[in-house]
C-alpha cells in the first residue's frame, strides 16, 4: 500500500506553479502572456516560476515571432505532465485519507 503523499511534488505544489501546470495540462502549449494574464501576475513573477519548472524538466519554452514580436510559448514536458498528474493524485489521496478519518 502506498502512502497518500506518494507523488506529492513540492516543486509543483507552490500555488502559482500548480496553477501554471494546471493551465498547461489543459492545452498543448500556451503563450507566456496568456498565462500571465490568466494568473494575474507580473511577467517577472511568472518568469521565476517558469524557470523553476523548466530547471526541473517539467516545462519547455519555445520562442517564435508572432505579429512581428518575439513570443514565448510554454508547454509541459512528458515528465512534467506525469509529475503534475501524480501530484494531483497524491492530493486526492491525502484528502480522501483525511475524510476517512472523520
Amino acid at each position: 500500500m502506498t502512502a497518500p503523499e506518494d507523488g506529492f511534488n513540492e516543486t509543483i505544489h507552490a500555488p502559482n506553479r500548480l496553477r501554471i501546470c494546471a493551465a498547461l495540462d489543459a492545452v498543448e502549449e500556451i503563450e507566456f502572456g496568456t498565462i500571465r494574464d490568466t494568473l494575474g501576475v507580473s511577467p517577472s513573477v511568472l518568469s521565476k516560476h517558469v524557470t523553476v519548472l523548466t530547471d526541473a524538466g517539467y516545462v519547455e519554452q519555445r520562442r517564435a515571432v508572432r505579429e512581428t514580436r518575439q513570443r514565448v510559448w510554454l508547454r509541459l514536458t512528458k515528465d512534467g505532465r506525469a509529475a503534475y498528474r501524480a501530484h494531483l493524485a497524491a492530493l486526492r489521496a491525502i484528502v480522501n485519507a483525511d475524510l476517512g478519518d472523520g
